[in-house]
């Protein structure tokens, strides 16, 4: 696969790194716009891209945090399609996230399923606990340990 250019890639990592900055500060509308100005430096076909794996990531984990579901959902279904977003525990945990405000029970529980199996316990640590309680409700054990 060919490599970015040099240039496009500093100042797409500039733009990613000010969304994440504006995600910190709770400036999440913000952010989207630096996270649209990266996508729109990645040659197309833009999916591709390894890059394009952590812009919509980070895109879609600031419209979660935005209270954008849908919205949320749309970017990290696409995340799930670039170059290692399926079986990326973030990705898996947020969308999962998405889906269960959503209502989509069937879906987010299957996320949510695959965060666990690729991040652990450790990867719900800072969430609101009813993902995990989500979760638990479903999956069985792992062989020798009494619960999740």
């Amino acid at each position: 696969m060919p490599e970015l250019n040099d240039e496009v890639y500093a100042e797409m990592k500039a733009a990613c790194s000010y969304g994440d900055f504006l995600v910190r500060q709770g400036k999440y509308e913000e952010s989207v716009e630096q996270y649209d100005r990266a996508w729109r430096l990645l040659p197309s076909p833009a999916e591709q891209w390894d890059a394009a794996t952590w812009i919509l990531a980070a895109k879609g984990d600031a419209l979660f945090k935005a209270r954008r579901y849908v919205d949320a959902r749309q970017q990290l279904a696409l995340a799930l399609g670039c170059p290692d977003g399926l079986g990326n525990p973030f990705i898996h945990l947020r969308l999962g996230e998405a889906l269960y405000e959503l209502g989509e029970e069937s879906q987010a529980l299957d996320n949510l399923a695959r965060a666990y199996m690729g991040g652990g316990r450790e990867i719900f640590a800072t969430e609101p606990p009813k993902y995990f309680e989500a979760i638990k409700k479903v999956m069985l054990p792992p062989p020798g340990h009494d619960s999740l």
